[in-house]
Order: C-alpha cells, then structure tokens, then sequence
C-alpha cells in the first residue's frame, strides 16, 4: 500500500514541473514576442540585424522573434561635460576650460544615429566638436575679454556646437561655461593690474577731496571777507554820523546826505 502512494506521489510531483514546465516555456515564447519601451527612450527596430525604418514608441511593442531585435536609445536631456580643453587666446595666453552642455538627440532620427553613428556618439561626436568649438572662439577674443565677455562667449559657443552637431541628430539646449584657467604668470598680471586700479581709484578720491576742502576753503574765506566788508561799511556809517553830530554848528540845515546816507533834521519834506 505504501509503494502504492509513493507511486501516486511520484506522478503528481511529475505532473506539476511538466505543467510548470510548459507554462514557463509558453512565457518564454510570449515574451520574445513583447518589447517594452521605457519612457524617455526609443526603439530602433532591426530586421536581421539590419536598421529598419520603423521605431518603437513608449511603451508594449511586438517584434517577430529571432527575426527582429530592438536597440533602446535615450532621448532624454542628457548632460556632457568636459575637462581640461586647452585652446589658447588672442594675445596667445594658454586657457584651460572646463565646459558643460545639456543636449538629446532628436527623437525622430535614432534610428539615423544608431545606423550612422552608434551609441558611442558623445566621445565620436560631441566631444572632438566640443573640443574645435573652444579652440576657434578663444581664439577670438584676447585673455581679459574671455572673462569681461563671458556671456557673449558663451552663447557664441553654443552656437557653433548646435551648428556642427544640427547633420549629426543631436540638439544642444543648453551651453556653459564652468570654469576658465589662465597661467600662473596671467594670473598674476592681471592681480597686479586690479591693485593699480583700486590704488588709482583711491588716488583719484584722494585728488577730489582735497579740491572739494580747497572750494570749500575759499568759499568760507570769501564768506568771512564779505560779512568784514559789510561790518566795516556798518562801522563807517556810525562814524559818518558821529562825526557830523560833532562838528555840527547849531545851524539847521534841511537835509544832509553822505554817500547814500540822508539824515533829516527839521523833518521838513
């Protein structure tokens, strides 16, 4: 009776991994048939290894198994930066930049990309045009204007990269500058250059407060000599009258007047 039941169990145990069986086989066959798309990315679909026409959407897609492959490629925004980019200015200063950019490719042409270019497209692409872009739009502008100018460099850059990458299905958004290093002895030129500035502006303050004490010098001087001359003029008034009521013989004339003084002493009109 025992061998009979380990006999049933036997069967059972047979029957549930063929089922299981079958059923992984049957996903595994369902499954070469799906493709899903990850959002922010697209299909490419080859027939054969060949690059098709036709893209896969976001997204469930079917694809004929063994036939048909598929190759994601991203088009979201993507940032690249680079380091160490040697160029050197118009007045022939050595400029090392550390630039950063925000591009996609363009959803529409992955399929170009992939076949034209493939997937290593940022150091084939991107980079060597990067890398030409800084060289000819340094060379452009001296040292010191590739720091007063920075935003109109910039975007100068950005321009020429979107031109050179607009054949290669890629887009850049968006274009900036990080960092410019300049040799040690430009570095130090242009500290020195700062210190005379700020040394002749404080000159040149210095210069106008000494005019600013002189104008107000002279304006208390000619301030002080017009309130003398006034007093004085008040004093020889009062001395005028003194003198007259002195040497006044009893007589009463009827007026007396002296430089723009008139005195009445009968109060007759």
């Amino acid at each position: 009776m025992a061998d009979v039941t380990n006999l049933i169990k036997q069967k059972q145990i047979k029957k549930i991994i063929l089922i299981g069986a079958i059923i992984v086989a049957v996903f595994l066959v369902f499954s070469s048939f799906i493709v899903f798309v990850p959002a922010g990315q697209k299909g490419v679909l080859m027939n054969f290894g060949a690059v098709s026409e036709r893209t896969l959407e976001e997204g469930i897609n079917f694809k004929i198994p063994i036939v048909q492959s598929v190759q994601l490629i991203n088009t979201r925004v993507q940032k690249f930066e680079s380091t160490g980019n040697n160029s050197s200015s118009r007045d022939l200063q050595t400029i090392e930049s550390n630039i950063a950019i925000n591009y996609r490719v363009k959803a529409d042409q992955v399929a170009n990309l992939y076949k034209n270019i493939g997937l290593e497209y940022e150091s084939t692409i991107i980079s060597p045009a990067l890398s030409e872009v800084v060289k000819s739009v340094t060379a452009l502008y001296t040292a010191e204007e590739l720091i007063t100018k920075r935003p109109e460099v910039s975007e100068q850059m950005k321009e020429q990269l979107q031109t050179k990458l607009a054949n290669k299905y890629i887009m850049v958004d968006s274009f900036n500058i990080i960092n410019f290093q300049f040799s040690e002895a430009f570095n130090k030129a242009i500290e020195e250059k700062q210190i005379a500035e700020q040394e002749a502006l404080k000159a040149k303050y210095e210069l106008e407060k000494v005019g600013i004490e002189k104008e107000q010098a002279i304006l208390k001087a000619e301030g002080e000599a017009q309130a003398l001359k006034l007093r004085k003029q008040e004093l020889n008034d009062q001395i005028i009258m003194l003198e007259f009521i002195n040497k006044w013989d009893g007589k009463m004339p009827t007026y007396y007047g002296g430089e723009g003084l008139i005195f009445s002493l009968t109060g007759n009109n």
